[in-house]
């Protein structure tokens, strides 16, 4: 975990002024567009509106002293409300960007970063860029996070995210989305330069882990315990999908590992469908059970050797 206090190169009793102060030094000295050919510059650059966004705000600031949100603005552990998969999900704020305090200091520092740009050649011929002529900039992109559950990925759903100037927007979660798919919202990021279009929100979407379902591209996994005599008699049992139970016939004399095929069951995106395999998993009583091991001394008892020969093993 970093710590907001490092990246911005302060201590931790240093006052707002000095805050501030930092951050302008280092946004200017990040900028993307004075670093074009660095991608890690513009990964620091994110680094560093992402600490100002929680320490620039003397309320965000002091909770993330005591120990209430982390480095991205989402609360921790001790102070998150639990969630159920499907149902709940915590939402960050900006993992980068802006809070309302620091909207008009971002104004400057770029208003600044462009004034000097149109005092230097372009990099085409000699001639500068029509928009640093013009000193109009689109403003920057903001980034936020949200987690959803596992079943919600799958059928898809509505959101609201509340953006760093405090504006409610309803975001529509795609069925099928994959973990760390991210979704713009244009004309909803920092303001412009000079009359410039105002940047894009990039959410990013998370997809919490799930107890048992595990997916794979557009297919869906689930390891299914059976007792011994569905595993010899077999029938139909209840299993759970991402989209409601399901009946399913287990074959008699079922192996542990046996795979069955749920077709048309997996992920859905745009036209393509996924399936749903379900692995039979043999799971015997957790305590001693005299009249089972009676039947099964009598049902077959060295039976196990001539298994493991016939698959080779001996």
């Amino acid at each position: 975990m970093k710590d907001l206090y490092n990246i911005l190169g302060i201590s931790r009793d240093a006052s707002q002024a000095d805050v501030k102060k930092a951050y302008r030094t280092l946004a200017k000295k990040y900028h993307p567009d004075t670093n074009k050919d660095d991608p890690k510059i513009a990964d620091r650059f994110k680094e560093v509106s992402a600490a100002y966004a929680i320490l620039g705000n003397e309320q965000q600031r002091t909770r993330y002293d005591r120990g209430e949100i982390d480095e991205t603005g989402a609360e921790t552990r001790s102070h998150a409300n639990p969630f159920g998969f499907g149902g709940g999900a915590r939402q960050s704020r900006a993992s980068s960007g802006f809070s309302d305090f620091d909207m008009d200091e971002a104004q400057d520092i770029f208003s600044d970063f462009f004034r000097s740009a149109t005092r230097r050649k372009g990099g085409n011929g000699g001639k500068s860029n029509p928009f640093e002529r013009s000193g109009r900039q689109k403003g920057l992109d903001i980034s936020y996070q949200i987690t959803i559950g596992f079943e919600e990925s799958i059928t898809g759903s509505t959101r609201r995210l509340t953006l760093n100037d405090g504006k409610n927007v309803d975001i529509k979660i795609p069925q099928g989305i994959k973990n760390g798919q991210v979704i713009r919202l244009a004309g909803q990021g920092g303001p412009g330069v000079g009359k410039g279009p105002k940047g894009d929100a990039l959410v990013e979407v998370r997809v919490a882990p799930h107890p048992y379902y595990k997916r794979d591209g557009l297919d869906i996994h689930l390891e299914l315990p059976i007792s011994l005599d569905e595993a010899v008699l077999g029938g139909d049992i209840e299993v759970p999908t991402p989209k409601g139970r399901l009946t399913i016939r287990i074959p008699k004399n079922s192996s542990s590992g046996k795979r069955l095929r749920l077709k048309g069951k997996g992920v859905k995106r745009g036209d393509e469908i996924g399936n749903m395999y379900v692995s039979l998993k043999l799971m015997l009583p957790t305590e001693r059970d005299a009249e089972l091991e009676n039947a099964i001394k009598q049902w077959g008892s060295g039976n196990g050797p001539a298994l493991r020969k016939k698959a080779g093993l001996n």
